[in-house]
This record gives C-alpha cells, structure tokens and sequence, in this order.
C-alpha cells in the first residue's frame, strides 16, 4: 500500500495545482521521467505544459519545496484524503492499475477510497443510460451478478440508470466493484447512491475519481472520467444507450484503447437501444447472455491473473546472469523503466546497459517498447 504524504504524491498535487497540462501531455512527460517528482526537475520540459498565469507558483514550488504555498496545499490535501479514509494514487506508483496505466491519457493521480486492491482485479466495464427500461435495469443487474462472480470486478461510474444496477448486481453476485466518480472524493453524486457508496466500500470494492477534493459533478466531468472507467477495464458493455450518449463516448474510448466492446440488443422501435445496435453495426460483439463475454475474455482472465500473481510475487532471476545483468532485473522487477532510469537505478553507463539488455532481449528475459524496457520472465 503507497505511503502517506511522500515527496511523489506532493509532486503530483502540485502539478495538478498549478493547472498542469491535458492528460495525454502530462502522461506523457511522466513515462519520460518516471515520476512527477522527477519531471519537476526538468524545468525546461515542463513550463512549456504549464500555463504560464500558473507557472510562477510551481516555479515556487520547485526552488522551496515544503515551504512553498502548492507544498502546503499538497500537505492539506493529503490528510484530507487521510481523513476520509483513502489516499492518493500516483502514475508510477505499485499502486496503480496497470491496465490504465497503458492508456496514453491516463491520469496522473487517482484519489480512492476503500480497496485498492480492487484496482488490480480483471474488470470489465457496465455502462448505459440513466434514464433507463425495466428490462435494461433487470439486464444490467443480472450481467453484472452473473459476471461478478465469474471472478470480474465490476466497473461502473455510480450514475443513476444502468450504472447503478450493475453495482448492485456486482455486489448481489459476492464480487467486487469499483465507481469512478465525477466528483471530488468528499462527494457522492447522485445523492441518493450514498448507501450504495458505502455498500461498495464495504465490501471490498472502492470509489476512485482523478478530481480534487470538491470538484462538483459538472457537465464537462462526465465524458472526462469515461475514459478511466474504459481504462481499468478488459472490456465494455453497453446495456442500453441512446445514439447519442456517453455511453458511446465510453464504448469509442474503450476502442481506442484496443478493449473489447459488448452490447446487448433489444428492440428496434426503443430509442435507449438505438445506440447499442450502432455499436454492433460497427463491429461491438452483440451479447445475449454471459458466457457471450465469457468466451471473449476468459482467457484474456487468466492471462490476467497469471499476471498478478507473477506480480505479486518476487521473480527470480535466470540462471547464468551476470552481475550487472542482475542488476537491471532487479531494478525491472515491478516497473518498465528507459535507459536513463535504469543508469540511474544501476550505476551503469548507457552504453554498457545496451550491450546486457540487448544479451537479455535475446534471452527473452525483457521486452523493450517504445524506448520503455519491462521484465517478462
């Protein structure tokens, strides 16, 4: 579980503090440096991404640290989120969810209360309308029961309608779920899914959302956090979603990000089921029952979990390495690093880690992917 209050979740804090770039930009500029607190130490990097009204106060922050005001803020904030019992997820971090940790615009911080372990559990993703039919309520309550205790976590965004149904069913099945929220963590929207809130914290589930503590449920927020709740999952359904809906904008974004997409069909005379049959017009796997998705991403389940529990597990090195060969797969053992991460995590220069990452590519003991080196065996 991350540590409270470290200089990385205060330099995360400060960066959101000072307006920092889109997403995509800043995820960018982390997988660069490995971490928000190495990315402040590249100025010149990043004041291009800040808007400049608010550069001067990360400028601050940078040259006095914790006396500065964005520290102070960043320190309030943390043990707010103390208070509420959660804490401050950072991209980088074991904590967070691997699979949306590959979205090329994931969030930089996740604030989560409950479980976070439930971040790492294979999900797949129940989304649809609010304003939904009784037979889609009674679909999305049984899909989500059926699948949650097939072993899926459920992920859904704590909205009235469909959302709502499939975390209860989530929890009608004995499984775990997660809401991606809207708003700031001290909130619940709508009002009245406090106690479902809270049965989903009881049971071992979480509630999680990229917004600072207060951010009200706004319209711009919605299609924002679509992607997070697309992003931790193996897959989307679609149980009932007008053509024009964020529940498509969900089920596009889960497409972008190579997920598989589901939809349930209905009627073609029911406008709440339009947008579902688009989805499978334009290639989404029409379901009718579980094992529909079940064939899908069963195995893609227990690919999943042979990778968590290698995960979980301390890999032991190869036989036959050689000191410095062993130094970089202990320096690889949970995240994918560049060569100046590794020089800096070995103490070897660039050239001699070329030559032993080639001898271990060769080996099939590493991967490298866009300039990002990961251990595979």
């Amino acid at each position: 579980m991350t540590t409270p209050h470290t200089s990385q979740q205060r330099a995360a804090l400060a960066l959101q503090f000072s307006k920092a770039p889109s997403p995509a930009k800043l995820y960018h500029a982390l997988r660069r440096h490995g971490s928000a607190e190495q990315l402040i130490q590249h100025p010149s990097e990043l004041k291009p991404l800040i808007a400049s009204s608010h550069w001067p106060a990360l400028a601050e922050f940078i040259d006095r640290g914790e006396s500065s005001a964005l520290a102070q803020r960043a320190l309030a904030t943390l043990n707010s989120v103390a208070e509420l019992q959660g804490q401050l997820v950072v991209l980088g971090s074991d904590d967070y969810p691997q699979l949306l940790a590959r979205a090329h615009d994931a969030p930089a911080i996740l604030y989560v209360r409950g479980n976070v372990n439930a971040l790492h559990i294979p999900a797949i993703a129940l989304v649809g309308a609010r304003h939904c039919t009784a037979q889609g309520s009674e679909n999305a309550e049984r899909f989500a029961a059926e699948l949650a205790a097939g072993g899926f976590c459920i992920v859904s965004g704590l909205a009235a309608g469909i959302d709502g149904r499939a975390h209860l069913g989530a929890l009608r099945g004995n499984g775990t779920t997660v809401a991606v929220m809207a708003t700031g963590l001290d909130q619940v929207y709508p009002a009245r899914h406090r106690k479902l809130a809270e049965d989903i914290l009881a049971n071992e589930g979480a509630l999680i959302t990229e917004l600072p503590l207060g951010s009200k449920p706004l319209r711009a927020h919605f299609p924002q956090r679509n992607r997070i709740i697309s992003g931790l999952s193996l897959g989307v359904l679609v149980v009932e979603a007008k053509v024009k809906s964020g529940s498509l904008i969900t089920a596009r974004t889960a497409a972008n990000q190579d997920r598989e997409v589901f939809a349930i069909p209905g009627s073609i005379h029911n406008p709440v089921v339009k947008g579902c049959h688009q989805l499978i017009k334009n290639g989404a796997k029409l379901v009718e029952c579980t094992d529909d998705i079940m064939e899908e991403l069963g195995g893609m389940l227990a690919l999943k979990q042979r990778e968590l529990d290698l995960n979980q597990a301390t890999p032991n090195n190869p036989p036959d390495c050689s000191e410095e060969q062993t130094q970089i797969l202990q320096a690889l053992a949970h995240d994918a690093k560049n060569l100046d991460q590794l020089a800096a995590s070995t103490g070897l220069n660039i050239d001699q880690l070329m030559i032993e990452v080639l001898n271990l590519e060769l080996a099939g003991v590493v991967a490298q992917t866009d300039g990002q080196i990961e251990r595979i065996f």
